[in-house]
């Protein structure tokens, strides 16, 4: 059996994911959306051998603006499948992970999409399943009855089931020997036919694609909540997750993967990757000073918690004691922003230094060595899998990464020095899902 590896996937924020990157001084001039921004870093990414480069999707935008809300930078990123598309024209081995939301699409349109992005990249389609449920999200869509969290994750998982079917009505070969001389385009028994009728879904008939190269794209997911470990040990292949302390993340994993045994599924299925914020430097007070420079920075004006708005409140002053309930959204995040502050008796200013500037993450800061001892640690000790990167500062956080740490953790065994894999499955050592149709026609024969 092959060592075990770190997995690297890279989450990029158009100027980083510190809060305050967008009024660095390297920081972009321009707000608007940059394609040639995005391809060079896919393809610094991938020269470093990374697994994956991930899009997020936060779909939607509040109709309120005010000269408060002016002040937050907003990313603009593209909209996920086409960047990806125009990703995948300029690489050839890095996995590209769209996040979809559940509540605004239809699983025929997911489906279909996402196979057409598997083989245009050659098997290489992930996708971040997301459910979340914010209300101005709602209103852009003309939604008007919010759904609850178990709701939600009910219907993620419907949506989920019905994909594969999808993915699944046609067998792997259907489309690969036209029978010219017999003008037989495919065999009719190629494909499979459903009739899905669910309880928040219906469909009828065959996808209007190919199946996937990768049978199906890799299933990402981001929970830390009870119902969406659940939904993680049941239904994805890579989790994304947050933790800022060893002992949290690995109760984190060790809960997770214990949980699969019940799906049937083996635990090296499942690749657990904690959040690293990391600012890396030729020494540790460099890296310290750079931060430093983003942490002066912080704007503290539209201070709110748990949806209370605390700009009232003295900054320097302790949480105050509110009767909070944390929304459907973000259930996991709010806890441990909650224990953090109560158990460490941090104030409202250090609150938002120490966990909003790198939202839960594990924050790595220092030299080389610093930063490549702490992952490896966290590897070793069953903390991670590996890590989902999320550079405070762009494009300088993720050129220095790539530059110093990636060689290093080369040096000690832990990362690939080229792809084994051409596939997004293949550099994740996951399995290829088998078309259950084939699979009973093999039985039966």
């Amino acid at each position: 059996m092959p060592a075990r590896q770190l997995v690297l996937n890279v989450f990029l924020q158009r100027h980083g994911h510190h809060p305050a990157a967008w009024r660095h001084p390297s920081a972009s001039a321009s707000g608007r959306p940059d394609l040639a921004w995005w391809l060079h870093a896919a393809r610094l990414a991938e020269a470093a051998k990374f697994d994956s480069f991930f899009i997020a999707d936060f779909i939607g935008r509040s109709g309120d603006v005010t000269p408060d809300t002016g002040r937050a930078a907003i990313g603009l990123p593209f909209e996920p499948y086409t960047l990806l598309s125009a990703i995948a024209a300029v690489t050839s081995h890095i996995g590209l992970i769209a996040t979809v939301n559940t509540n605004y699409e239809h699983p025929y349109h997911v489906a279909r999409k996402f196979s057409s992005l598997d083989h245009l990249s050659g098997g290489r389609a992930g996708w971040n399943v997301v459910s979340s449920f914010g209300d101005h999200t709602a209103r852009n869509f003309g939604i008007d009855a919010a759904r609850s969290h178990a709701d939600r994750y009910a219907r993620a998982d419907e949506f989920v089931a019905l994909s594969k079917m999808l993915w699944d009505s046609w067998d792997d070969e259907a489309f690969d020997r036209p029978d010219h001389a017999a003008g037989q385009f495919y065999r009719p028994e190629a494909g499979h036919p459903l009739d899905f009728q669910g309880q928040y879904f219906a469909s009828q008939g065959l996808l209007d694609l190919p199946r996937p190269v990768q049978g199906h794209p890799v299933l990402v997911q981001a929970g830390n909540s009870e119902t969406g470990r659940e939904f993680a040990a049941r239904q994805a292949e890579m989790v994304y997750c947050s933790a800022t302390s060893l002992p949290v993340a690995q109760a984190y994993y060790g809960d997770v993967k214990g949980r699969m045994a019940k799906y049937g599924r083996a635990q090296d299925q499942l690749k657990v990757t904690p959040g690293l914020s990391v600012v890396v430097a030729e020494s540790d007070q460099q890296a310290q000073d750079r931060f430093g420079e983003l942490q002066a920075l912080v704007d503290f004006g539209n201070l709110e918690f748990g949806g209370f708005d605390l700009s009232g409140y003295p900054l320097d002053g302790p949480l105050p004691d509110l009767p909070y309930q944390a929304g459907d959204n973000g259930k996991g995040r709010f806890q441990q922003q909650l224990e953090l502050a109560r158990r460490e008796n941090l104030s409202l200013r250090q609150l938002v230094l120490r966990f909003r500037v790198a939202r839960g993450h594990l924050q790595a800061i220092g030299s080389v060595r610093t930063v490549a001892d702490l992952m490896e640690q966290w590897f070793v000790e069953r903390g991670a899998d590996g890590f989902n990167v999320v550079p405070p500062l762009l494009p300088q956080g993720f050129e220095d990464f790539t530059r110093l740490v990636v060689p290093e953790l080369q040096r000690r065994g832990l990362f690939r020095t080229e792809y084994a894999a051409s596939t997004l499955r293949g550099h994740l050592g996951l399995a290829r899902p088998a078309n259950p149709h084939t699979a009973a026609q093999a039985r039966a024969a």
